[in-house]
């Protein structure tokens, strides 16, 4: 159980490590880990999310509706509520709840999942992977970057600017969030899954080739960014790291158990949502630059603890 552990979150671990030595060792500076971050939002995750989810076929995404169901509330319902509280019970700015809520619902799926939950199910993490890639693709990406896009812009505007047009500016901000290729590639993927559309398997290859240096380029890039913004541990960043680890797994946990789900869904499910916060937290920290350095040091605390948290996690599971 213990080489489980270590197996599925070492490469993690030592990559965001070396990533810091190369900052503290000045190969790369944080505005070189920004062009980094370019590469992977614009290149290497589009691929990496197209190529994983176009691989499933329809009969699998029909087959896993539970498993989407119980990752769906973690992801989708836990945006919305961490948000609210962040917002309106902390008094939070829209753009630093924003990130929060990224960072408290959003596991580093379609950066690490291959390499975590990969090394635990093996073929069987293509669902898992492939539904938190959609989730964080579809829903929580655009709206953290809607949600920041609209603060930058209220923020740039002089007080007593009408408001009026805030529908306006919300659709306007839609859109543009949708030509990020981040976006409209598991869109693209998930049509061709519905309507049967298969690639060839040598085209498919060629897309992993540069996908598949997506976990590991943001990872080191999270690294260098660490470096340069210092650790900090504050109410924020505690509160982020513990209900990514431990309060939202268990609350999945609890209701995956009060539905009645298999041993195999619970275990799929809680083990995807107990991945620490993915690094496009840190990557849209830095490109709009608010809260960099709690988002980097809520994404290291979130990484460390979670050879902890999710060992327990393995441990406790059935099956």
């Amino acid at each position: 159980m213990f080489s489980t552990i270590i197996g599925a979150l070492l490469p993690v671990v030592i990559t965001l490590a070396l990533g810091f030595v190369a900052g503290w060792h000045q190969d790369f500076d944080s505005k070189q880990a920004a062009i980094l971050n370019r590469m992977v939002m614009l290149y290497a995750l589009p691929l990496s999310l197209f190529a994983g989810m176009v691989q499933t076929s329809r009969a699998e995404l029909m087959a896993s509706m539970s498993l989407f169901a119980l990752i769906g509330v973690a992801m989708v319902a836990g945006y919305i509520v961490t948000y609210g509280i962040s917002r309106y019970l902390f008094k939070r700015s829209m753009s630093c709840a924003a990130l929060q809520a990224l960072a408290i619902a959003g596991p580093a799926v379609p950066f690490i999942g291959s390499s975590v939950l990969g090394f635990m199910f093996n073929n069987e993490s293509a669902m898992p992977i492939a539904v938190g890639g959609i989730l964080m693709n579809i829903f929580q990406v655009p709206v953290t970057l809607v949600l920041l896009s609209l603060d930058a812009q209220s923020n740039a505007q002089p007080d007593g600017a009408p408001s009026q047009r805030a529908t306006e500016i919300l659709l306007r901000h839609v859109l543009t969030s949708l030509k990020e290729p981040v976006i409209w590639a598991p869109l693209l993927a998930l049509a061709f899954i519905l309507l049967g559309i298969s690639l060839p398997s040598a085209l498919n290859s060629s897309f992993e080739l540069l996908g598949r240096a997506t976990g590991g380029v943001a990872l080191f890039a999270s690294g260098i960014i660490l470096f340069s913004q210092k650790v900090m541990l504050n109410a924020a960043v505690t509160v982020s790291v513990v209900a990514r680890n431990l309060i939202i797994p268990l609350g999945i946990w609890l209701l995956a158990r009060s539905v009645g789900a298999d041993a195999t869904t619970i275990s799929e499910a809680v083990l995807t949502v107990a991945i620490p916060s993915a690094s496009i937290c840190v990557i849209l920290a830095v490109q709009y630059q608010v809260a960099e350095r709690e988002m980097a040091s809520t994404l290291f605390l979130s990484t460390i603890g979670s050879v902890v948290t999710m060992g327990g996690f393995i441990v406790a599971l059935p099956g």
